[in-house]
């Protein structure tokens, strides 16, 4: 069980990040703009995962350097504000469907990334997970090639959506050599809190945020698709390979169509079917050879013993 609490871990903290559109069309409906609520989301986090520190992890809220905190700036503005700035600008340019596959290059940026700056192994293996999971998703968006609107600006800022998404992943895995999960999840939303505030000037619309309805949606934004996610995540990332990790969190866009199916009534078709049993199957891959290395380390000890 130990051996696979990880991947659950990240399963599901990727799971709570599928819910979040529930929370998003929510806010959406009160004429907030995407970066507000992005604004929203990160404010209310740090907001709660300051609480929780000053209650349990006191310890754990200090920084033995000041010089870290361009692990967090890495982790908060360069993957969490990045993405989001990207992510939307995608969004803008070209269909939705199109911004999704972009978003989910994540994974080979990932073990590209890790190969590179972690120097972790790129195998087979992962190069097939990171093939599966991305035709997965091309699936899983429905799109058309014959639809398809493209232009040179959403293509750039839609791999940049990608490229930032998977950059949480590295810098996450430099800041655990010195922190703990809960240390990387409060500076992370805090210093994105801090870069989106003044932004965003979300002091405008103040009387609009404390209507009743507006702070439940914003509370379970920052609550249960953020930091209870980023936890979840950070934890299971903490006790795996980066590229493992990225692949195994990208059963979020199947949570996603999920919820849309049985939420919102969005019809679930036979290419995103597949798409799901994709990604599933690429998890499994990678999960299966993960346990089939260490059952052989473990045969290897017995041997020499």
């Amino acid at each position: 069980m130990k051996k696979i609490l990880p991947y659950i871990m990240i399963a599901s903290g990727a799971s709570l990040w599928g819910i979040i559109a529930f929370f998003v069309k929510g806010l959406g409906n009160y004429n907030f703009t995407a970066m507000e609520i992005v604004a929203i989301r990160v404010i209310f986090a740090a907001i709660f995962l300051l609480i929780i520190g000053i209650v349990r992890y006191p310890k754990e809220m200090k920084l033995k350097q000041v010089k870290d905190v361009r692990l967090f700036v890495g982790t908060g503005i360069l993957s969490i504000v990045f993405f989001n700035f990207c992510y939307f600008t995608t969004i803008s340019q070209m269909n939705i469907s199109v911004a999704v596959i972009l978003l989910y290059t994540s994974p080979a940026f990932v073990t590209i990334l890790s190969f590179m700056f972690l120097k972790e192994n790129l195998t087979i293996t992962k190069i097939a997970a990171v093939a599966g999971t991305i035709i997965g998703c091309v699936l899983i968006a429905g799109i058309s090639m014959g639809d398809s609107n493209i232009t040179f600006i959403g293509i750039i800022t839609g791999l940049g959506s990608g490229l930032g998404y998977a950059l949480y992943t590295i810098f996450g895995k430099f800041a655990l050599e010195k922190y703990q999960p809960f240390t990387i999840t409060l500076y992370t939303f805090l210093i994105a809190a801090i870069a989106l505030i003044p932004v965003t000037r979300l002091w405008t619309k103040l009387e609009i945020i404390m209507d009743i309805n507006v702070l439940l949606y914003g509370i379970g934004l920052g609550l249960i698709p953020t930091v209870l996610a980023y936890f979840l995540y950070t934890w299971g990332l903490e006790k795996t390979e980066g590229s493992k990790a990225a692949i195994i969190a990208t059963v979020e866009p199947v949570v996603a169509t999920v919820l849309g199916v049985f939420l919102y009534g969005e019809r679930l078709g036979v290419f995103q079917i597949i798409g799901a049993l994709l990604i599933i199957g690429s998890v499994l891959i990678v999960n299966i050879s993960f346990r089939k290395k260490r059952i052989n380390q473990s045969e290897d000890t017995d041997l020499v013993q």
